[in-house]
């Protein structure tokens, strides 16, 4: 049973780790790109000690227009997590991977081809709809670490293109050497920038390219006008939104856990930026999705 987390977040430097009441409902339904469910916020959330359960997540986003959710991963137990939690609620498609950051910690014990070989297996799993995340992560990993990144990505693309499914990517302080990694190994049909953190200029490169662009929670933080410059010159059928969930709540509700039922936040946000009628965004978002994964 997917009810069972992989993970919890800490809650370390954080006051409040009660779930935001819910957002007025959208209108014409939208799905969370991308969400680690997996992971329990806290055992002060939810309905009890374990923080929400996975239908109680789905419950909560259905109820206010969230038709279902993308669930990515980040080892070898998140993505089987992420398949059966695919399999258990219609309502979830799965995206298996080995993490950047996770892939020189396999790599310094061995593992990573037996990481990528268990990868390529739930790849094959008929709810399994993209490879993610994956990529490349230069603010946490250091020098030494970044071949076995490299090695791990360029692995990760093969396998999407394999499988002939999407792919999300992590691109943390690494721009440069991502986008020169996809034009030379060649992207996968459908790539997505999961929380694109560019600026308009790279975001026009992406775009060019046929690259879908993700944004999340922090689309709406003060200091990240590069992200609403990079979504002004994103043309609209390249716009994906996510939560990230538990992480990058959206302002005004920074500092407490993250869902996918506060996906409307981002929305209403992203629309009155673009001065896009709600329901508007809303359809295209939801299109946009169904190109990338495919039906739910």
């Amino acid at each position: 049973m997917a009810d069972t987390y992989v993970k919890e977040r800490s809650a370390d430097g954080r006051k409040d780790l009660r779930y935001p009441p819910a957002p007025e409902p959208l209108t014409v339904p939208v799905y969370d790109n991308h969400a680690h469910l997996e992971i329990t916020d806290g055992p002060s959330t939810g309905s009890g000690a374990q923080g929400l359960s996975l239908t109680e997540q789905l419950d909560r986003a259905a109820a206010v227009g969230i038709a279902g959710v993308v669930q990515a991963s980040g080892d070898i137990e998140s993505s089987r997590w992420a398949v059966a939690a695919a399999e258990q609620d219609a309502r979830v498609l799965a995206a298996v991977a080995i993490h950047p950051n996770d892939a020189p910690v396999y790599a310094a014990d061995g593992r990573l081809d037996e990481a990528i070989a268990v990868i390529d297996e739930l790849a094959a799993r008929p709810r399994t709809r993209a490879i993610g995340e994956t990529g490349l992560d230069y603010f946490r990993t250091e020098e030494p670490g970044r071949p076995a990144q490299h090695e791990s990505f360029e692995a990760h693309i093969a396998l999407a293109k394999k499988h002939g499914i999407a792919m999300q990517i992590h691109d943390r302080d690494a721009h440069d050497d991502v986008l020169e990694t996809l034009t030379r190994v060649g992207a996968p049909e459908r790539t997505v920038f999961h929380c694109f953190s560019g600026d308009d200029a790279m975001a026009r490169i992406a775009a060019d390219a046929g690259y879908w662009l993700s944004f999340a929670g922090n689309v709406t933080f003060k200091n990240a006008q590069n992200l609403r410059d990079a979504l002004h010159v994103t043309p609209l059928e390249r716009i994906l939104v996510e939560t990230d969930a538990p992480f990058l709540t959206p302002v005004p509700l920074r500092g407490r856990p993250n869902a996918p039922y506060l996906v409307p936040i981002t929305v209403r946000f992203m629309a009155a930026e673009l001065a896009m009628d709600v329901d508007e965004l809303c359809a295209q978002l939801a299109a946009n999705t169904l190109e990338v994964y495919g039906a739910f």
